[in-house]
């Protein structure tokens, strides 16, 4: 991948450097509240590999997200394929981030993904972008909203990948934004 810049970002494949802020964000409490499961470092290094490779094979993926001015990496955003969920289409996209606490709230999501987005409207000319998250995760609703997503609420769904002893997270909201919505918001 080819590193894009935003006015505060680099958006970059994983570095050996990044390791522990990875790491961090797949165990953190607070970061991972929605989500099922927390990695050991084992796990978090394992899935960073993954993310690397994917990214260096199709020049896209859940990217590192470092701040221009001080070199630190705050999580990550990005575009992926989204293969885990049968009942999407292949060749799906999704958008999605996940970034340490300290770093919410200051408009580094939306920054990094309406590059994203521009990305796959123009670049992989895909046609429409989706991203989904646990009903009650109003933070990252917020930034699909911002985003010009529109919600899709024939499609909300209960995630096949969490687990019975997790009912509060099973169900996810849906959220779509075609080329054609993107073209027109940036006009």
């Amino acid at each position: 991948m080819k590193p894009m810049r935003t006015e505060r970002l680099i958006l970059r494949n994983w570095e050996e450097r990044d390791r522990e802020l990875f790491h961090r964000i797949n165990s953190d409490e607070q970061v991972m509240e929605f989500f099922p499961f927390r990695r050991d470092r084992a796990t978090a290094d394992a899935k960073m590999d993954e993310f690397r490779g994917w990214i260096a094979d199709d020049g896209y993926g859940f990217a590192a997200a470092e701040i221009i001015e001080t070199g630190e990496c705050i999580g990550f955003i990005g575009l992926f394929d989204t293969d885990h969920l049968p009942f999407l289409p292949p060749g799906t996209i999704e958008i999605g981030w996940r970034l340490v606490p300290e770093f919410w709230g200051k408009g580094y999501v939306t920054e990094a993904a309406e590059a994203w987005l521009a990305y796959g409207f123009e670049t992989l000319g895909v046609d429409e972008i989706v991203s989904f998250a646990v009903a009650d995760n109003h933070r990252s609703t917020a930034v699909m909203k911002r985003l010009g997503m529109t919600a899709d609420p024939s499609a909300d769904f209960d995630h096949p990948g969490i687990p019975d002893s997790h009912p509060a997270l099973k169900r996810h909201v849906f959220y779509r934004l075609t080329r054609a919505q993107w073209r027109a918001n940036h006009r």
